[in-house]
């Protein structure tokens, strides 16, 4: 089978409204088209969309390869952190708990 089916968004309980009905995630490096035109760019569950890099630089940040599962909501809290500011000031990060990225260690 090429193709594999989800029923629960990670993260969230069963039968939660959030939670599309079926959620078809494709195997990485199969194409499901038999036109050659680019269909679409991203935003999907497939493995390129959900396994990103992300470059944090900052000349107090000791060098280091964090390979924690992370996600792109944490990047906003994370910058404000950096800057001495409050995450907690905006309502996303206040609502749902959203943590900093982890592992980062600056030399202050």
């Amino acid at each position: 089978p090429s193709l594999s089916l989800n029923y629960n968004t990670p993260g969230l309980p069963p039968k939660d409204p959030r939670t599309p009905d079926i959620i078809v995630t494709p195997n990485v490096g199969v194409t499901y088209t038999g036109s050659n035109k680019k269909l679409m760019e991203h935003g999907g569950f497939a493995h390129d969309d959900v396994n990103v890099m992300l470059l944090v630089s900052n000349p107090f940040l000791r060098p280091s390869i964090v390979s924690s599962p992370v996600e792109t909501v944490q990047v906003a809290p994370t910058i404000l952190q950096v800057l001495g500011l409050n995450p907690n000031a905006l309502d996303g990060v206040r609502i749902e708990g959203t943590q900093a990225l982890p592992d980062l260690q600056f030399r202050w």
